[in-house]
């Protein structure tokens, strides 16, 4: 099995010759870190894409994946509106109706949760606002037409691993303790923006899953200045210091990781 970080929140996932897609963002601003120059046409043979919620730098690359490849997706009823008014065929999406919902692909399983999206802090608002300019307003329209909905956690069951999907960070406790699962998550793909103190929330999420291995996602600075680099040092040197067992992998836009 191989898994692409392919910037944001963003990966392909490669397994028995197949290819599907994890919240696939292409679109990066030209002044944003890493650099991505991979475009739709490089995913004509992706088979699915999952998604965890509406947000612009979650789906807005969708509807040109889907077009060239034809794959199917799957989303959220909220979610899956905002892609037909963005021109997905909608024949082409699949809509999770309960919580904890089984699918199979034959070389693969998945298996969706309701979650929730992390909330913006005023001390991380206000440091956006700093960074703003008049250059940004051409882009409100943009944002304002990819709204959240209800928001999915995914778990995949691939080569005997379990790995589970996190789009953003505001899972609740309860929520957490209600999806750990025993034999512990393999790869825990946890995100990184949103939070002021998203490493205290980070390790909230490694106390109750216990993951064996963690792949951090979403600290680039994908869309300035909306966006800035996260910071994740606080983060693995906790880890390091109370989760010594646990690998944490901070993966290289485009290059694969073999597990």
């Amino acid at each position: 099995m191989e898994l692409k970080w392919l910037g944001t929140a963003g990966f392909e996932i490669q397994t028995d010759g197949q290819s599907f897609l994890l919240d696939p963002f292409l679109s990066r601003k030209k002044t944003a870190r890493p650099v991505q120059d991979l475009t739709p046409e490089d995913f004509k043979e992706s088979r699915q894409i999952f998604i965890s919620h509406g947000h612009f730098d979650h789906i807005m690359d969708v509807p040109g994946i889907c077009a060239i490849s034809n794959c199917g997706i799957l989303c959220s009823e909220s979610v899956k509106k905002s892609l037909i008014w963005h021109h997905t065929n909608p024949e082409q999406i699949k809509t999770v109706q309960t919580d904890r919902e089984c699918m199979d692909f034959n070389s693969f399983k998945a298996q969706a949760f309701f979650s929730t999206h992390v909330q913006f802090d005023a001390k991380l608002v206000l440091n956006t606002v700093r960074r703003l300019n008049i250059s940004l307003v051409k882009d409100i329209p943009r944002l304002k037409s990819f709204p959240c909905g209800q928001v999915l956690s995914w778990r995949f069951f691939v080569e005997n691993k379990i790995i589970h999907f996190f789009g953003t960070a505001g899972s609740t406790d309860l929520e957490l303790e209600r999806i750990k699962t025993e034999p512990p998550v393999d790869i825990l793909l946890l995100p990184f923006q949103g939070h002021s103190k998203i490493c205290d929330i980070g390790i909230k999420y490694v106390q109750h899953l216990q993951p064996k291995i963690i792949v951090i996602h979403h600290h680039d600075n994908f869309y300035p200045p909306i966006s800035q680099s996260m910071d994740v040092s606080p983060f693995t040197d906790r880890l390091k210091k109370t989760h010594p067992q646990i690998r944490v992998m901070i993966p290289q836009i485009n290059k694969a990781l073999v597990f």
